[in-house]
């Protein structure tokens, strides 16, 4: 018997084989390869391209045939349903590791880690960063495989990332705490979010953009709320209890988004000795594609300006003013990400997204250059945090984008090539804070920017400030090739 899944734009069936099925697309074209001949003979059948590119088989159903009908993309409450989902993965996981540097100061100054070496707490945090970036790669190869191991891995990630949580709430020593809520919370967090990368295509194509800047910009909303939160439990219940609450509050939050987030397409049902796709595919062609290159390189530029501000933009206030301000500098500057992620995300489905790039990136030069470079006041901190984070912020949600430019004639390898943009972001998410913080030693060494009333780069910050100008500059001039290496035509 032959399942016929019908989608709700038009009356053409796609034909879903019993048992043997093989997904390959998760981007705007949905391929089946049927390997049941019964089924290929079972009904008249033609292959058909639809307006919105996805790819079918129509057949007159017959007594064997079940029919089901598929949700329309771009629009409908299971498709903005899945949105609010995905954006709600977003924060509880990219939120709650953006907000690490508030448990760093608790635990430098407050027992059981209060005499433990500051160098091995900093790391805790970054390590749970640098495996969730690098994870995704890893498990868009692994789902390739084993596309009905998705909401699986998503239900054990969370259930990993819930027990660390518990587990870091018991341990005195540092090693114990670096391998929870660094490693376990790391590898936890990526097998709850990344699959849920992978289905977005199933569900936007005209408004993908759109979509994925509201999904990103939950690790806005999160680094904005987060700190305050975190804050205010430290005080009142210590560092145990808020793990334990943390813990309690993700299991609830996220197995409620998990219950939302489905597949467009029915996953596939692979029986026992039925041969699956290879973890790797045979060609994987966007590797192959320049604008892959071009955009991985101007993603590393623009990720070393990006770090290195959402780093010290507090150091630096506290100079000018209090640790308050010093708070609602940094939540301003996550929560004008917020606004930048969404907004760029609607400009890149209605404008060419190299050139949305070209004038972020150039824009943010001349505000790290000009507006960090002479602020000497709370105020002009003010402006840059919203101007920088706002545009820095948002940079992200042309991914969706290009990765589907990158796949071209292969958009289910899109997924794949966004986690990999995302590997190349986890790499300068190390690189640029390590030589930030070592530009910023030299400058409070030396007398730079030290002279005069209108001083360049107050507090040792300017060798700082003109590295995440340059490489904002940097970002700016390779957008270009990104615009140049762009296919002229957008495979969807």
């Amino acid at each position: 018997m032959s399942d016929f899944i019908l989608d709700k734009e038009d009356t053409d069936v796609v034909i879903l084989p019993s048992p043997a099925l093989s997904r390959t697309a998760t981007s705007t074209i949905q391929q089946f390869e049927i390997d049941d001949s019964e089924a290929l003979t079972a009904a008249p059948r033609r292959r058909s391209e639809s307006p919105k590119g996805i790819a079918r088989v129509s057949a007159e159903p017959n007594d064997d045939t079940n029919v089901q009908e598929l949700p329309p993309v771009d629009r409908g409450w299971r498709a903005w349903s899945f949105c609010l989902a995905a954006f709600t993965l977003e924060t509880l996981v990219w939120g709650f590791s953006y907000s690490y540097g508030v448990f760093q100061n608790y635990y430098t100054t407050h027992p059981p880690f209060e005499n433990a070496s500051p160098t091995r707490l900093a790391a805790v945090g970054p390590t749970a960063l640098a495996i969730q970036f690098a994870e995704g790669i890893i498990l868009s190869f692994f789902h390739s495989r084993y596309p009905d191991y998705v909401k699986k891995t998503m239900w054990f990630g969370l259930g990993l990332c819930s027990l660390c949580l518990v587990l870091s709430s018991f341990v005195s020593q540092v090693p114990l705490l670096i391998l929870l809520q660094g490693v376990g919370l790391g590898i936890g967090g990526g097998m709850l979010y990344w699959p849920v990368i992978s289905l977005v295509s199933d569900w936007f194509v005209e408004r993908r953009g759109l979509a994925g800047g509201i999904i990103f910009a939950g690790s806005g909303a999160g680094g904005f709320l987060f700190p305050f939160i975190a804050n205010a439990l430290l005080d009142r219940v210590g560092f145990r209890w808020t793990l334990r609450i943390w813990a309690a509050l993700q299991t609830v939050l996220g197995g409620g988004a998990l219950l939302a987030v489905q597949p467009r397409v029915p996953l596939p049902r692979f029986g026992h000795g039925q041969r699956r796709p290879p973890i790797i595919p045979p060609r994987v062609q966007f590797v192959k594609r320049p604008v892959f290159w071009a955009y991985s390189t101007t993603n590393l530029l623009q990720a070393m300006s990006y770090f290195p501000v959402s780093l010290y933009i507090a150091v630096f206030t506290t100079s000018i003013s209090s640790p308050l301000s010093a708070t609602v500098v940094l939540s301003l500057f996550n929560v004008s990400g917020v606004i930048g992620q969404v907004l760029i995300g609607w400009l890149s489905d209605k404008f060419p997204y190299p050139w949305i790039m070209f004038a972020n990136a150039l824009i943010s030069s001349m505000a790290a250059f000009l507006l960090w470079g002479f602020a000497d006041t709370l105020a002009q901190v003010f402006v840059f945090a919203i101007i920088f984070g706002g545009l820095s912020g948002g940079f992200s949600s042309v991914g969706f984008s290009v990765a589907v430019d990158s796949a071209g004639e292969n958009p289910e390898q899109a997924p794949m090539a966004l986690t990999a943009f995302t590997f190349v972001k986890g790499i300068a998410a190390i690189i640029g804070p390590i030589v930030s913080g070592i530009l910023l030693e030299a400058g409070k060494s030396s007398t730079f920017g030290n002279i005069g009333s209108t001083s360049y780069g107050k507090f040792g910050f300017g060798p700082v400030e003109i590295f995440v100008g340059s490489c904002a500059a940097a970002t700016s001039i390779s957008s270009l090739v990104v615009a140049a290496t762009r296919p002229r035509v957008r495979s969807s």
